[in-house]
């Protein structure tokens, strides 16, 4: 039995949608875990919501005094007084150091590093304090090697639509301007020279777990930042702007030697965090209708969630890599 503790309805009807035999109890802050403690549950696992910790965030919080700090003791609660075999807590890895070193002190170990780009398309340094694995802890997963080109659905791009916007595309030195007219047939050589100096510098990066930026749309904020699919994609978010908005933008070649930026779709979102696909499409609603679920709040859910693989990983750990009882909280 799986029992969750969740406030967002998106969230909680895909949950109901995939897994109806989960039972949810509504707000954490308003949780008594006690009534839990002779079930015998074997693993409690959770992930606060990282907005009040990370680097992203303007004025995030760098002491005890915030909300994320009180819902993180909530989860130290639960594992007190549950007393469950296994713990497993995730949270961005650009926290503040502080904080990163209160949370080690409150649960007793200090965490793992794994960055999804391991086993996905996706760019996401997450922490995650464990028990699991014991003294020896938990191994870096093996590198899978999947590239954003890899994961995209094309199908999309087959309806283009006319754009007039400035882009700049950066390559070492050199600065090249240009206007992305789909139509436009004399912008085609620029864009095709343009093209191969993306491709010089795409060629040249060493990282193989990093977002490979190729350009910007005006200022060049973190939403109107252009990424190419030969690299990874950045960390899909449940909160943000710009024309990239949760997911990033991406420069997507044609056949006919043309090329689109945009977005990437939910379903490739999805895949990035390692779900099954339009795993977020359907939910069921507290009234038991089965509902489709927006694209807004796909992303976001998303956004807010694990990647799968990785947990998958962490918890192969349990029992030499055999699981364990199924109830978990």
């Amino acid at each position: 039995m799986y029992h969750a503790f969740e406030i967002d309805k998106h969230a909680i009807a895909v949950s109901r949608y995939q897994y109806p035999d989960i039972e949810h109890h509504g707000d954490v802050l308003d949780a008594d875990f006690y009534k839990f403690a002779d079930m015998g549950i074997d693993l409690v696992i959770g992930g606060s919501p990282c907005t009040f910790w990370s680097i992203a965030k303007v004025d995030r919080e760098i002491d005890k005094n915030g909300m994320g700090w009180k819902l993180f003791m909530r989860f130290v609660e639960a594992v007190r007084q549950i007393k469950p075999r296994y713990f497993l807590l995730e949270n961005v890895a650009s926290m503040p150091g502080n904080i990163k070193s209160y949370i080690s002190e409150e649960l007793g170990c200090e965490p793992v590093l794994i960055n999804s780009a391991l086993v996905s398309a996706q760019s996401r340094k997450r922490l995650y304090w464990t028990n699991i694995g014991g003294d020896l802890g938990i191994r870096q997963p093996a590198d899978k090697g999947i590239l954003l080109k890899d994961i995209i659905n094309n199908e999309v791009d087959k309806k283009r639509k006319t754009v007039s916007e400035p882009i700049t595309f950066t390559n070492k030195s050199k600065t090249i301007v240009s206007t992305l007219l789909y139509e436009n047939a004399q912008s085609m050589l620029k864009r095709k020279k343009m093209g191969l100096l993306i491709a010089n510098k795409v060629d040249n990066c060493s990282d193989i777990c990093a977002p490979l930026r190729i350009g910007i749309f005006g200022n060049g904020y973190l939403g109107d930042r252009i990424y190419s699919i030969k690299g990874k994609s950045v960390s899909m978010k449940s909160q943000g702007g710009g024309r990239g908005a949760l997911t990033g933008l991406y420069k997507i070649d044609l056949p006919d030697g043309d090329y689109v930026i945009r977005k990437l779709t939910p379903l490739e979102a999805e895949r990035c965090q390692t779900l099954s696909d339009n795993y977020t499409a359907w939910g069921i609603d507290d009234k038991g209708k089965t509902v489709k679920i927006s694209t807004i709040q796909r992303y976001r859910t998303i956004g807010n969630g694990f990647t799968a693989d990785v947990i998958a990983h962490i918890l192969s750990y349990i029992n030499n890599g055999g699981f364990f009882n199924e109830r978990v909280f």
